[in-house]
């Protein structure tokens, strides 16, 4: 696809879908090939601000939402259980797609978003193009008790199922957010500026619930949502994912360690490929944009020329 003269100004929109007000910034060209950024935690739709530019430079669609329980995405009804499952957030993407009319896009996913991009990818991968996932591997089936020296690296996830881990997410939770912005990846990356604008998000009134149900269900220490087992099923059941993927890891990332990434290409049918960024923390689209985004140009574009 040729570039195209010019990228649109980002625009912060509203959309609803069955369960959600959904906020999202969205910009390029508006027949463009539609594009799905999604954040992770402790982040927001923002993290995307220096990399969809060069997307929108390209000709692509872009749409970043702020997922459930982040920035101005609210629940419409107060009776909607507050899930942080990947599969209640991959379904959110879905219904996201479905209220936009895109039948086919991709989906660009980092931590929390890079989950998302794995879980479509085996459950729905009809509606998919590609998925690029920072920062997270993937393995088929449940999630296995992660070896010992990643294990100590997820601390705060064991740390979130205690009643003070609770307590601490609900009366400090921009505190804990930033000690993991301070120690996933190296000294100095971030501006106090930049930390502050996403620490904005954290203030939706259901942040701090759907944290904790996320971490808690993610190591079977809550009950799911049964509005998605069915969905679930599917995902534990697919033991490779067809869908062209690229997997972009920080090479000093110090919540995600790049050796839990070193997955066998035997989990994908589809073309993979591992990219480890070296020096880049848990954050390569805030500490390694312009490298993020030639990835991703590069990726994409080789599915443009395949269609």
């Amino acid at each position: 696809m040729p570039p195209t003269e010019y990228a649109t100004e980002p625009e912060i929109a509203h959309i609803a879908t069955p369960l959600l007000d959904v906020a999202y910034i969205t910009g390029g060209p508006a027949d463009g090939p539609p594009v799905m950024l999604l954040h992770g935690w402790p982040d927001d739709a923002h993290t995307w601000d220096r990399v969809a530019p060069a997307l929108w430079e390209a000709g692509y669609k872009t749409v970043a939402p702020w997922l459930r329980g982040f920035g101005p995405t609210r629940f419409l009804s107060s009776q909607t259980t507050r899930s942080g499952q990947i599969a209640a957030l991959a379904h959110d993407a879905l219904d996201l797609a479905n209220a936009l009319d895109w039948q086919r896009f991709s989906v660009i996913g980092h931590d929390w978003g890079a989950r998302i991009a794995y879980f479509l990818a085996a459950v729905a991968p009809d509606r998919l193009c590609r998925i690029a996932a920072l920062s997270v591997g993937w393995e088929p089936g449940s999630l296995p008790t992660p070896p010992l020296p990643q294990a100590q690296r997820y601390w705060y996830q064991w740390f979130l199922t205690t009643e003070r881990g609770a307590e601490t997410i609900c009366h400090d939770g921009k505190a804990f957010a930033r000690y993991q912005w301070d120690s996933w990846s190296p000294a100095g990356w971030y501006e106090e500026a930049a930390f502050e604008r996403t620490a904005a998000a954290f203030e939706n009134p259901d942040w701090a619930a759907i944290t904790l149900h996320s971490y808690r269900v993610r190591w079977d220490e809550a009950k799911p949502d049964p509005r998605y087992t069915e969905m679930e099923k599917r995902q534990r059941a697919a033991r490779t994912l067809a869908v062209p993927t690229l997997m972009i890891q920080g090479g000093d990332d110090r919540c995600t360690l790049p050796a839990t990434t070193e997955v066998s290409e035997g989990h994908f049918t589809g073309p993979y490929r591992r990219e480890v960024l070296p020096d880049v923390g848990h954050f390569p689209t805030r500490e390694a944009p312009e490298a993020v985004s030639r990835l991703l140009l590069d990726f994409l574009a080789t599915g443009t020329a395949e269609a």
